[in-house]
């Protein structure tokens, strides 16, 4: 049997797009920023509407009240109408971009960019691919039917990152929305997926409601949409399980295949737009931009710096409106290119390398690191051989190759995790799914924080605040322990450490009510229990978890060594960072010592706020912000990116500022 490595497939056509498409960016959205983000103005009452009751809860949890940001205001319909006025079709309109995609008569270029109001003329990418799959044998399931579900071919996927146990204890996505972005869905005929709960589904290529093949598209068209669907949401017992199979899902077709397949950076950003407006909680794409048709520009390693291309940009806007983000690291590996393609090299998103069932690197994976020096990818998930279903058919599957099989199974224990948690913000998901994996002390740019576990991220500690209080949550899956027995282990600030009962627990979840300390106060934390027999364990072993009080975020307190390709830079917290609440907002980061730590803080019009330097200490260093500009002047509400320089390395992270 052949196996051959995808990322995304090809099929041959001789279709192809004859216009050229382009990105024509605005200077403004009309009044003043401030007057047009006051929740009387009408542009801020069109943004709201546009939201669904489930996304409006969803930016609550993950950004406070403050919930529509300038991104989010519509682009001004004078503009658009001049446009249609001087025959130019508009494709799609990205508020988060302040721009419009369009077609553009070619004595019409030189007028358009001409006008008052535009910003800039861009042509739109298309992305050429390289790779396809094949068909291959059914084989029969013959492992022992360990859990209540019979998982077929699809067991060995899922087991390798623990997800049928998780399974086994109820948590199967529901109450999580996933959205997916790829070439097409025939969903609707195949019986993995045909009782499954698709909320929406829309074509961004030919603008209809319609995702599976329909006359205009090529034969093969939605095979690998169909295929990645079936690997996170397919369900036909003793067949095929998905990795979240109870979650509700969007599905956005994004893509075009032709004979020099490709798709357009407008189709991934218009649908990501979409499917946050409806309340997605979770995205998964299984494509990357580099290397494009004949004729087109195309991108370069320099360009993996998560700053350059649009997918890459509103795979960011969208983390930043609380979304999970996931995507496909690549199929480079084994090329000359061999990086992480975009959107894999966001700052934000979780970029999915792939290991066969043995948990070894496939050879076709992209590594990293990104341009900027940023690990990549992230996790790794089984990606060899991963059986799925099959288009145009109604009941028949296939087995394939490639990071795009591998990021379906990692966005479907995110929402495990989410189903099981759904107070979690996604920068904690995100977070844990890091700490859980398999190499989270060493980190590196082959397999990044290492194998994802469903289990070690449901086990991981995780934090909520309620009225004021935080409260720890914990799950032991542990049948033989004592519940009795659990007990939670604090020290503040290095001292000796204090033990305290949980205040209650329900099955294997266990929640603790934190005592008051002050707000960036560090605490080390860990527990212990007792099996039925005496015997004691202490989780972790020979660790302690670590927080900084104030924050929702928990990591290990890592004892990895330094060296010249390993440096940690926490994510920023607290964020959103409310200046008059919460005194500063902070940063930890882990050196050698005597290292020059630079620190640039820059706002959404790219105009640098604040520089700020320290010589690193050896081990843990913290740096603080307080909100304030080089004058000493509150900074305005807003995004604003800290690039960071340590020992000549870049680390970029973003930042949402609330007054």
């Amino acid at each position: 049997m052949s196996k051959h490595i995808i990322f995304l497939l090809v099929i041959f056509s001789s279709i192809s797009f004859s216009q050229q498409k382009y990105f024509i960016y605005f200077k403004d959205k009309g009044s003043n920023k401030n007057i047009l983000l006051s929740k009387s103005s009408n542009e801020y009452q069109i943004a709201l509407n546009s939201l669904t009751e489930k996304a409006i809860e969803r930016r609550k949890k993950n950004l406070g009240d403050e919930i529509i940001r300038y991104e989010d205001l519509p682009i001004r319909n004078d503009y658009i109408n001049e446009l249609k006025n001087i025959g130019v079709q508009i494709i799609h309109k990205l508020n988060w971009f302040n721009c419009v995609s369009a077609f553009i008569p070619e004595d019409k270029i030189n007028i358009v960019r001409s006008l008052p109001f535009v910003e800039e003329v861009k042509t739109v990418r298309k992305i050429y691919y390289k790779k396809d799959f094949a068909r291959e044998t059914i084989l029969k399931n013959n492992n022992l039917n360990l859990f209540s579900i019979d998982y077929g071919a699809s067991f060995t996927q899922l087991n390798l990152s623990d997800i049928p146990f998780v399974h086994s204890k109820g948590i199967d996505g529901r109450n999580v929305l996933v959205g997916l972005l790829d070439s097409g869905f025939d969903w609707k005929r195949h019986t993995s997926l045909s009782t499954r709960n698709v909320i929406a589904e829309y074509d961004f290529v030919f603008d209809d409601s319609v995702t599976a093949n329909q006359s205009q598209d090529v034969p093969g068209q939605d095979f690998h949409g169909t295929l990645v669907f079936s690997i996170i949401g397919g369900y036909r017992n003793s067949v095929l399980i998905g990795s979240a199979f109870n979650s509700s899902f969007l599905l956005a077709k994004t893509e075009y295949i032709a004979t020099e397949t490709h798709t357009e950076e407008d189709n991934y950003a218009a649908a990501l737009i979409w499917m946050e407006n409806l309340g997605v909680d979770i995205t998964s794409s299984s494509l990357g931009y580099s290397e494009f048709d004949t004729g087109e520009d195309s991108y370069t390693y320099e360009d993996m710096n998560g700053k350059t291309t649009i997918v890459s940009k509103a795979i960011d806007l969208a983390f930043e409106r609380g979304v999970v983000t996931f995507t496909s690291a690549g199929n480079e590996g084994n090329t000359k290119w061999k990086y992480i393609t975009a959107p894999a090299d966001a700052f934000n998103v979780i970029a999915v390398g792939s290991v066969d069932s043995q948990n070894r690197l496939a050879s076709f994976s992209s590594v990293g690191p990104t341009y900027d020096g940023r690990i990549k990818p992230e996790i790794v998930a089984m990606g060899v051989s991963v059986y799925g279903a099959l288009a145009g058919t109604t009941d028949e599957y296939r087995f394939a190759n490639g990071t795009s099989t591998s990021s379906p199974i990692a966005a479907g224990v995110a929402a495990l995790l989410l189903s099981k948690f759904p107070h979690l913000t996604n920068s904690q998901v995100r977070s844990i799914i890091l700490e859980s994996s398999s190499n989270s002390q060493s980190p590196n740019n082959q397999i990044g924080y290492g194998l994802i576990s469903a289990k070690s991220a449901l086990e991981f500690p995780n934090i909520r605040q309620v009225n004021g209080s935080y409260l720890l949550n914990k799950i032991f899956f542990d049948d033989s322990k004592n519940p009795n027995s659990i007990r939670l282990h604090i020290s503040e600030d290095g001292a000796s450490f204090t033990s305290y009962n949980f205040n209650t627990f329900k099955d294997d979840t266990y929640e603790f009510v934190l005592p008051s300390f002050s707000n960036g106060k560090k605490l080390e934390f860990f527990f212990t229990y007792q099996d039925s027999s005496g015997n004691l364990y202490r989780v972790p072993s020979d660790k302690n978890f670590k927080m900084n009080y104030g924050s929702l975020i928990i990591s290990l307190n890592l004892s990895a060594s330094f060296n010249n390709l390993d440096y940690t830079v926490s994510d920023i917290y607290p964020n959103p960072f409310l200046p008059l609440k919460n005194k500063f907002v902070k940063i930890n980061y882990r050196s050698p010592g005597n290292e020059l730590f630079k620190l640039s803080i820059i706002d959404a019009a790219g105009r640098s706020v604040k520089e700020i330097s320290q010589i690193s200490n050896s081990g843990e260093n913290i740096v603080e912000w307080d909100g304030t500009n080089d004058d000493k002047i509150l900074c305005s509400s807003g995004v604003y990116y800290f690039l960071i320089t340590l020992n000549g390395k870049q680390f970029g992270k973003k930042l949402v500022l609330l007054k």
